[in-house]
């Protein structure tokens, strides 16, 4: 019997694939729990343009992320940090503050998660931060750490 997953399952397949499964099984564990429907015509329609929905709205989070990769190349983001002799900082500057700097500063919104800090920035200079947007696009952000 052929069916569609409503949820992942274990052993079988994920959300949203056509599955052939034995007839028992389909119908006593799978479709009363809910975890499968039977692929009649109009659900594998149902299946199909679901699936083209899915794709579009992947395509057009991509086009946004590629188009903030392209915003921040232009953008500089200034952060004033206090320091003691010898340019060191009092603390350091973390991924957390970029990302508030650069929501402040240009409305660009970026979750400090997707910011990678090899180490974090204990002295005063320009630093060009990775930025992971998903969809396999990575952008620059050119931070700049002055005296407050």
């Amino acid at each position: 019997m052929k069916v569609i997953l409503q949820q992942d399952v274990k052993g079988q397949g994920k959300k949203g694939q056509l599955i052939e499964a034995s007839d028992g099984y389909a119908r006593n564990f799978l479709l009363p729990r809910k975890l499968a429907v039977a692929a009649t015509p109009e659900a594998l329609n149902t299946m199909k343009q679901q699936e083209k929905a899915k794709r579009a709205q992947e395509a057009a989070e991509r086009a946004a992320a590629l188009e903030t990769a392209e915003k921040l190349k232009a953008l500089m983001v200034k952060i004033p940090a206090k320091a003691g002799a010898g340019g060191r900082l009092f603390g350091s500057v973390t991924s957390k503050e970029v990302s508030e700097a650069l929501k402040a500063q240009h409305g660009v919104d970026i979750a400090k998660t997707k910011l990678v800090l090899d180490e974090p920035i204990k002295s005063f200079g320009t630093y060009q931060l990775k930025c992971k947007l998903g969809y396999e696009v990575t952008g620059t952000v050119n931070v700049v750490v002055c005296e407050a």
